[in-house]
């Protein structure tokens, strides 16, 4: 699934290096063994974003003469992760005035609006991110729960991030959050901070694989 992963990135044409991060040496030795470069990380990381700025870390002790810009986090369980995804990010990023980007999706059923598992979002005109929520934002008052579907725009986040490279330095070292501690988000973390999250909207959503049960029906469905 890494392989596959790193094959997919290697398809967007706005990445200029891509490093695999993990704590696990299975995967070390793994993706040694198909040619892509990899890092070994703590095991002490609490997220993916924490575990990202260790990794860029090493790669600038190892590249000194290199200057890192940007990084965009690529989730590992994400096999089929459309690279337009990736350069959607990398086009945000290139605007320097970007600290943060992410993606959202336009929820396309009901039963997504009231699903605590899917993260929804709210944006100003500018694209920036007023909030995430596993509640349903935004709340349509005076209107019955089972019309909100159809009444108003909802929109799911799609995990893939994006920084900068001094914006990722700086947020690894916040404190936890009294709204990210609520929701469970960590995200809330850096808005509770007043930091900028940009979005971009796009109409794929990767498929993420994070049990056997997620694989089989992969591979029952795939054509």
């Amino acid at each position: 699934m890494i392989q596959r992963v790193v094959e997919q990135a290697k398809k967007a044409d706005l990445l200029t290096k891509i490093v695999v991060a993990t704590d696990d040496l299975r995967i070390f030795e793994h993706v040694q063994s198909f040619g892509a470069e990899v890092v070994m990380t703590s095991a002490e990381h609490e997220n993916g974003t924490s575990r990202c700025e260790e990794a860029v870390s090493i790669l600038e002790k190892e590249y000194p003469n290199g200057k890192i810009d940007a990084v965009i986090n690529i989730q590992g369980d994400e096999p089929y992760i459309n690279p337009e995804q990736i350069n959607l990010v990398a086009t945000l990023l290139k605007n320097n005035k970007t600290e943060i980007a992410t993606l959202v999706k336009k929820i396309c059923n009901k039963e997504e609006i009231f699903n605590p598992n899917v993260v929804k979002v709210v944006f100003g005109s500018g694209n920036k991110a007023l909030y995430f929520s596993r509640q349903a934002i935004p709340y349509l008052r005076d209107v019955l729960q089972n019309d909100w579907f159809g009444k108003s725009d909802f929109f799911k986040h799609i995990g893939i991030y994006g920084f900068q490279r001094s914006i990722l330095k700086e947020i690894v070292n916040l404190k936890l959050g009294k709204i990210e501690l609520a929701e469970k988000l960590e995200q809330l973390r850096w808005l509770e901070a007043e930091y900028s999250i940009n979005i971009e909207i796009t109409d794929f959503e990767g498929i993420a694989v994070d049990t056997p049960d997620d694989l089989l029906k992969l591979t029952n469905n795939a054509c």
